[in-house]
């Protein structure tokens, strides 16, 4: 999205990157996160053009800001990328850290998600949020790798004692102060306002939706999809998760029902823009209701990530002879 004029903001264009940030703060604040973004895009362009070694600081500011955004809107691999970066730049950024983590806990990465949240507890170890995302992180990887899950985790990183004081005691003037309302530590009076936690699910509606998701599987092990389909439908109304709408898109290929399918995989890919198999059953969708170009343009996609995939590969020939 171009980023606006208007509201105390006039002439963006021209502006540095500091009134940039601010004005990208204050479209945050108001929900509006593509033109937040836009601007935030704008004033990094700025500071890597200057060059400014020393803008190292700023520019992981305005990457994790921009990382925010991307993961109110549910672009959860941007948001990763995005902290990465930032985190490169400033190691150990509270917020970054908290970002990805959230992120990653979306895509259901959940050893990174993990790993992400501990290093935040290291950092801060007053940080409800990643209290809470360890303890969800626990019982998902518990119920996915078994009693030894611990040891298929990555190494978690120590942080030295100059981030921990460093981030500890957070001044005006301090790194991130002018950023948009971050996942701060709940119930900490004077904290910035929450990144949206309140508003995005909570741990219990995340467990509910686990635990409904877990029954459809189950009803698909069985062969009801019929019935899976309504599992899955009430897990998304709790947690819109990735892997929730493609299990639902399968179901809904199994009975028939190729529109359904093709719209839950794009709900799913708005999640993780580059998921196998999303793309994979989008593109089995669209053959389904003749759409051969969008089918085979969904498989190069799935290619680029996976070139070496049979199912696709053999799709495509399939495809190719139509």
């Amino acid at each position: 999205a171009p980023a606006r004029r208007g509201r105390g903001f006039p002439g963006a264009m021209a502006a540095s990157p500091g009134a940039l940030r601010r004005a990208g703060n204050e479209e945050f604040r108001r929900g509006q996160y593509g033109p937040a973004a836009a601007l935030y895009t704008r004033a990094l362009e700025q500071l890597e053009a200057s060059g400014d070694a020393a803008a190292a600081e700023e520019r992981s500011v305005l990457l994790s800001n921009r990382a925010a955004c991307h993961l109110k809107d549910g672009a959860c691999s941007l948001c990763v990328a995005d902290c990465s970066s930032a985190l490169e730049l400033v190691p150990f950024g509270i917020k970054p850290l908290l970002r990805r983590a959230a992120a990653y806990e979306a895509l259901e990465r959940y050893a990174l998600a993990y790993v992400d949240y501990k290093t935040a507890l290291q950092v801060d170890c007053s940080v409800q949020a990643a209290h809470d995302g360890v303890n969800r992180m626990t019982k998902a990887l518990l119920e996915k790798d078994g009693v030894n899950w611990r040891q298929k985790l990555p190494p978690i990183p120590t942080v030295p004692l100059s981030a921990q004081t460093r981030w500890s005691v957070p001044s005006p003037g301090a790194p991130g102060a002018n950023a948009p309302p971050a996942a701060a530590p709940q119930g900490k009076p004077g904290g910035s306002v929450s990144l949206g936690w309140a508003q995005s699910p909570t741990a219990a509606g995340m467990e509910r939706a686990r635990t409904l998701k877990e029954e459809g599987n189950e009803l698909v092990k069985k062969g009801n999809h019929k019935k899976a389909v309504e599992k899955y439908t009430e897990s998304l109304k709790l947690n819109q998760e990735c892997a929730t709408y493609t299990n639902r898109a399968l179901c809904y290929l199994t009975l028939k029902q190729y529109k359904e399918a093709a719209q839950d995989c794009t709900e799913a890919l708005k999640l993780d823009p580059k998921n196998v198999k999303a793309l994979y059953r989008r593109a089995q969708a669209f053959k389904e209701l003749k759409d051969n170009k969008s089918s085979i343009a969904d498989i190069k996609s799935l290619l680029k990530t996976e070139p070496k995939n049979t199912a696709a590969l053999r799709l495509l020939q399939e495809l190719n002879r139509a």
